[in-house]
């Protein structure tokens, strides 16, 4: 129980924000595996609006010299899995669930942790409205104490490193080529870590890599392919 309570309020702490109302922290870190009345899953639905909203705010803001399809496409940068599941990993929401889940550690991948974040940023919301408080703006900021900086400095077609497999695609189709195929070949390790391996192929070219999850996976091997199917474009 003590542990539990010092790595909530751990948390809280490298959140900017403590929780009137603590039964709101606790649903937010309820995986649904631990089979109680009110897991996560409505939070992470909410969060998830949130979260989006927030951040096209952000880059509405910060970027007016972007039009809506590099806005469109960092947003989706900034949202997807990796880009969440690194900001939990940061807060250190692995060891706030595991300390909520004693009995049996609910999964630690990355989808998960990336549920719970989008599932906390609604308790924040929630529990900030019946304070008394702003919960949007209260959301708003800790996405921008996360985001601002790389909006700011991020150049316009930054997604394109950052989102491999779009990128991929669009060459392709400037080739007129099918769109690209991913494979998986194979799913190793335990369940809680599991290592995928997937092929992507276009054009009769291939490549393959490694990942914590298929969509990372196919995301680094779609990086991979990428100048390879950019040398083999006719000038």
């Amino acid at each position: 129980m003590a542990k539990r309570k010092d790595e909530l309020g751990e948390l809280e702490t490298r959140l900017g924000y403590r929780f009137s109302d603590p039964a709101l922290l606790q649903e937010a870190l309820t995986h649904t595996s631990a089979a109680r009345s009110r897991d996560n899953q409505r939070l992470e639905f909410l969060g998830d609006a949130l979260l989006n909203f927030s951040v096209a705010l952000l880059l509405h803001r910060e970027r007016p010299d972007w039009q809506e399809g590099p806005m469109s496409k960092f947003r989706g940068v900034l949202v997807r899995t990796d880009s969440l599941h690194q900001w939990a990993m940061d807060l250190g929401l692995d060891r706030a669930l595991a300390a909520t889940h004693p009995r049996k550690a609910p999964p630690m991948g990355p989808k998960p942790l990336a549920d719970a974040l989008e599932a906390l940023l609604a308790a924040i919301y929630l529990d900030a409205q019946a304070s008394g408080r702003d919960g949007a703006a209260t959301v708003q900021g800790a996405v921008e104490a996360r985001f601002l900086e790389p909006v700011r400095s991020a150049h316009p077609e930054a997604w394109t490193l950052l989102d491999p497999k779009t990128t991929l695609q669009e060459a392709a189709a400037r080739l007129g080529l099918p769109a690209p195929v991913y494979a998986q070949i194979s799913q190793s390790g335990p369940g809680h870590a599991p290592v995928f391996t997937v092929q992507a192929t276009v054009g009769g070219l291939s490549a393959e890599a490694c990942g914590p999850s298929r969509k990372r996976a196919e995301s680094d091997a779609a990086r991979q392919l990428l100048p390879q199917l950019t040398e083999s474009s006719p000038a």
